[in-house]
């Protein structure tokens, strides 16, 4: 018994729900302004006490001229139009309003006669056409149906207009997703090698750096920064063996570290849907002077993505601790990376690099890699 009270309770409270919110959307409908247009006085007058009653704002107009007074200095949803007018016909202010005003619904009302034009008439842009003498019920339906429809195309067109706004908001969106599974990714390779903890951030930082110095646009700058947390992500495929051998590589192993950039690639094209960062990741290893790897690529062939992550890759390298070799000095890897322009560094990006150590000569990346240094020393 409980549950058969509570179910119909349930019932009649889903019911009164749906009562208000038809009753709301009613209300809405019925607080429209309606403009009546009438020569005739006694028409717009029973018209006038018609829509009233269902809670409609009326306003009457006898002509023309009067009538676009009207719409001038007040927000009308709908005008009850009357074809047939001395001066001005109906079907002139029709297209008037049509054209000045074309959020307003427009109903054209005609003598039996007439339907000929009042079927032109919607082919101008009004809803319904009716017919005289009215019937008042007939009157009322038209009118909701007219409101109903306008209200309909006004939140097509709404969504229209925000749906780019909705595009870029779902495209930040994805684009934090991606920031966060790169992120990850980036992580997971720095996870396998002491040695090269911390070295993506660098190289995205710097990236970052040049690529404002070179004055690129942000979206462009963007890319770099994602581009460089992941350049190396290709790594993961590489056996530890080879990554942390004491000794020189045989030429075999040499390759298979190669591999890194188009593995890299690889894991990333089905998460990363953009060509620019692909190939940048693709091609971070390429040479100015066409003997890098994986492709050979030379000069401007190189994207310039790639050419701007291959300077502070080079650079962060020769600065960090090694398995093989301690780090080199920072005016040893400055001087490395001059003798480079031309050959494995585009002369124009190494210098954009250049200039912005020469104004922070204790880089965050000198620090750390110093302190690297000294902590692997001493485990």
């Amino acid at each position: 018994m409980t549950i058969g009270r509570g179910e119909e309770l349930h019932e009649k409270l889903s019911a009164g729900v749906k009562r208000i919110l038809v009753a709301d959307r009613k209300m809405t409908i019925k607080k429209a302004t309606i403009l009546i247009v009438d020569d005739r006085e006694a028409i717009r007058r029973v018209l006038y006490r018609k829509l009233s009653g269902e809670g409609y704002q009326c306003q009457e107009a006898s002509s023309a001229d009067q009538a676009l007074d009207k719409l001038r200095s007040n927000l009308t949803e709908l005008v009850l139009l009357d074809i047939k007018m001395p001066g001005k016909s109906g079907v002139e202010l029709l297209l008037e309003i049509r054209a000045s005003y074309p959020d307003t619904a427009v109903i054209m009302a005609t003598a039996l006669t007439d339907t000929s034009i009042a079927i032109q008439c919607m082919k101008h842009g009004a809803y319904d056409y009716l017919i005289k003498p009215f019937n008042l019920d007939e009157v009322i339906l038209s009118v909701g149906r007219a409101l109903e429809k306008r209200r309909l195309e006004l939140e097509n067109r709404d969504y229209q207009q925000h749906l780019e706004q909705r595009v870029e908001t779902q495209a930040r969106k994805i684009r934090a997703s991606l920031i966060s599974a790169i992120t990850a990714l980036a992580y997971a390779l720095e996870a396998k090698d002491d040695y090269t903890s911390g070295h993506s951030q660098r190289v995205a930082e710097t990236s970052v750096t040049i690529a404002k110095e070179l004055g690129m646009p942000l979206s462009s700058i963007e890319k770099i920064r994602l581009a460089g947390l992941v350049h190396d992500i290709g790594k993961i495929g590489v056996r530890e063996c080879v990554l942390n051998k004491l000794v020189g590589l045989t030429d075999e192993e040499f390759y298979h570290i190669q591999r890194h950039c188009e593995v890299g690639e690889h894991i990333l094209n089905p998460i990363v849907d953009d060509e620019e960062i692909l190939n940048m990741v693709r091609h971070h290893h390429e040479r100015y002077d066409g003997t890098g790897y994986p492709d050979g690529l030379s000069g401007e062939q190189i994207p310039l993505g790639a050419r701007i992550l291959a300077v502070p890759d080079a650079y962060d390298a020769m600065t960090s601790e090694r398995p093989y070799r301690g780090a080199m000095s920072v005016e040893t890897a400055y001087a490395e990376i001059e003798r480079g322009k031309g050959t494995q560094f585009d002369p124009e990006v190494a210098d954009a690099f250049l200039r912005i150590e020469n104004r922070q000569p204790q880089s965050p990346r000198v620090i750390a890699s110093r302190t690297r240094a000294v902590r692997l020393a001493g485990s």
